[in-house]
């Protein structure tokens, strides 16, 4: 994780020259110590021994794809934080890459100052979410109904059953316990989840509630609910059922919907 008293370490990983100067170039200027790889093995080993707080892993590589590259830091314990390059603008690229425990993407060719951009967002939604060193002695432990996060072990249970959850899935479902009840937007999601401007992006964040749902509904009633137009919302199944009742009546009558079913949380 990212240290607010030293630079950020990143280590580039493309097999194209250009790019990887390029890259280097833009982020050392914006306060970045920046590594670079030119392949999935030196990736790896570089990964191991400076311990970066981000990668920007390009996909396709001579050796070892991108893809495989993210599994094998991923199987072996390490978290680092990875946006993918990817030459390839299609949405089964995006769910792979995602689903296999990357933290964005962007798609080439790409500008310079967009990379820059997320690659900012992503190590301050790292640093966020580093835990105080103080973390064991509070209570971060969020509940409801039969589920159960600690924010500080990073653990997720269910009926008494540990949930496995990537870091991204395991974020999205604090926030939704964090304001459980409220219907919440798709832009407060993106914002707050991602912590970047998903605009027209919003395919990312419907894959990842269904990860949760894969995961969470075989044990227990469906606890996450679309909000049609709107977004999604943390409630038991009876009282989703009596929101959409609600917004059925208020639709025949021609009535809006409350400030809270609208938008929820005002700057969540």
């Amino acid at each position: 994780m990212t240290d607010p008293e030293r630079m950020p370490r990143v280590l580039v990983v493309d097999d194209e020259l250009n790019i990887r100067e390029l890259v280097q170039v833009a982020l050392k200027f914006h306060g970045c110590v920046v590594s670079t790889a030119a392949n999935g093995g030196e990736a790896l080993r570089q990964a191991e021994t400076s311990k970066p707080d981000l990668i920007v892993l390009d996909v396709m590589l001579p050796d070892i794809d991108g893809f495989e590259v993210c599994r094998r830091l991923r199987a072996a314990g390490n978290d680092v934080p990875v946006i993918f390059l990817t030459a390839r603008d299609t949405s089964s690229d995006t769910v792979i890459g995602l689903a296999i425990g990357g933290d964005d993407y962007v798609t080439k060719p790409f500008s310079v100052e967009a990379l820059v951009a997320r690659v900012r967002a992503v190590l301050r939604r790292a640093a966020r979410a580093a835990p105080p060193e103080d973390a064991g002695e509070a209570d971060e432990t969020l509940r409801f109904a039969d589920l159960e996060l600690d924010e500080a072990r990073m653990t997720v249970h269910r009926s008494g059953t540990r949930v496995e959850l990537s870091k991204t899935e395991f974020r999205l479902l604090a926030y939704l316990m964090r304001y459980q009840g409220r219907v919440l937007t798709r832009a407060q999601l993106l914002e707050n989840v991602w912590g970047w401007d998903y605009a027209g992006e919003s395919q990312i964040l419907d894959t990842y509630v269904s990860y949760l749902r894969r995961k969470l509904d075989p044990l227990g009633p469906p606890l996450i609910h679309t909000q049609r137009g709107v977004g999604y919302s943390l409630r038991l199944p009876e009282q989703a059922a009596a929101n959409r009742a609600q917004q059925a009546q208020q639709s025949w009558h021609g009535e809006p919907p409350s400030e809270q079913q609208a938008t929820g949380p005002s700057g969540a």
